[in-house]
């Protein structure tokens, strides 16, 4: 029996990721498991990847970039944006401090830190690990 995908409506709240477009996406509850932890994470590099990359940058701005640099295939709701930022924040990985953007609006702009530089290095030489663990695997399996 062949699943017809495109009836399938698939809604970002309360969920952290919504692959668009995708029958194979992955739909995770904010309930505390270790597949969340591992999304978190990796969001947690994505935000001091693009603070790195970019220099200081507002919410907005940075879930911009995200969906920017996917493509269009990852859209971060507020929800779980700002929480990340809060949560890097207390960890002394960015700095945030209130600013106008370009349009005159007050936001609050995030920049990294030394201490988060450091933890991004981290988390790089352990992104390259696990990604060479899972090229062999797949070398091996395929």
């Amino acid at each position: 029996m062949t699943r017809d995908w495109s009836t399938i409506r698939i809604y970002p709240a309360p969920f952290d990721f919504l692959i668009q477009d995708d029958p194979r996406s992955i739909r995770m509850s904010n309930k505390r498991d270790v597949r969340v932890d591992l999304f978190r994470g990796t969001l947690d590099v994505m935000i001091l990847q693009t603070l790195e990359t970019l220099g200081p940058l507002h919410g907005y701005a940075i879930s911009a970039r995200l969906e920017q640099v996917s493509g269009g295939g990852l859209q971060l709701n507020m929800g779980t944006l700002y929480p990340g930022l809060m949560r890097l924040e207390q960890r002394g990985f960015i700095r945030g401090r209130w600013s106008m953007t370009d349009s005159s609006r007050r936001a609050r702009f995030y920049e990294l830190t030394t201490r988060g530089r450091r933890q991004l290095a981290n988390e790089r030489q352990e992104w390259d690990r696990m990604a060479a663990i899972m090229r062999e695997l797949f070398g091996r399996e395929a």
